[in-house]
């Protein structure tokens, strides 16, 4: 987003918090009175909708900052944000943030980022949507998986997706029973393992092998 330089600037002007998987870091409709810079972990962003339900809109890494339009328009959080990893961040008063912005001359260039995640994720959900739902789910389990620490060396490398069943198929535009069938038969292969709220690659590198398979 910006250079190593600027991001270092931005931190630094914070103080560090860390969030518990599962916490919420902002909430929707709350005035925008700071900014979050991701040090580490990843988090989601979800919206709640009129109906009640909420629809997950985009997952965000480590080196982005979160919150920070609404504070430069001024106005209350559009939406949620939820720690998927225990995520390491700085938080940036309002004032202090918005006099960092005038300072460096970033404000074009925020506004431009949010405009190019925007597109990015509408790009990757048309991606996703042109596939048949077995290799749409390997996909975005590929996509979305964080590695786990390693039982040993020599072990398969393992990856967390940190989203429960429906927000995976919210993610990739499947229905949770779509992305059952399709977990359930990666299940037998021996490359997942689902759990309450959880779904887990066993081994990346044979799924990575076998969404190739599919694609060829």
């Amino acid at each position: 987003m910006v250079s190593p330089q600027l991001w270092a600037r931005i931190v630094a002007a914070g103080h560090p918090q860390v969030f518990a998987r599962g916490e919420t870091l902002l909430f929707q409709g709350d005035p925008a009175g700071h900014v979050l810079a991701l040090l580490s972990g990843r988090v989601k962003i979800t919206r709640l909708e009129a109906d009640g339900s909420s629809l997950l809109l985009a997952i965000r890494h480590p080196g982005e900052l979160l919150g920070e339009i609404a504070v430069l328009g001024g106005g209350t959080r559009t939406t949620t944000v939820t720690a998927m990893d225990e995520c390491r961040t700085h938080v940036i008063a309002g004032d202090r943030f918005t006099s960092l912005v005038a300072e460096l001359d970033l404000k074009d260039l925020l506004l431009r980022h949010a405009f190019q995640r925007l597109q990015q994720s509408e790009r990757v959900s048309t991606e996703l949507a042109a596939l048949p739902a077995r290799p749409r789910v390997i996909r975005g389990l590929l996509r979305l998986a964080s590695p786990l620490p390693p039982h040993a060396s020599a072990a398969p490398r393992q990856a967390e997706i940190g989203l429960d069943q429906t927000e995976f198929g919210e993610a990739i535009g499947l229905s949770r029973a779509s992305v059952a069938v399709q977990l359930a038969w990666l299940r037998r292969l021996g490359l997942v393992v689902t759990r309450r709220g959880e779904i887990v690659v066993t081994d990346v590198g044979r799924l990575q092998e076998l969404s190739e398979t599919l694609d060829g």
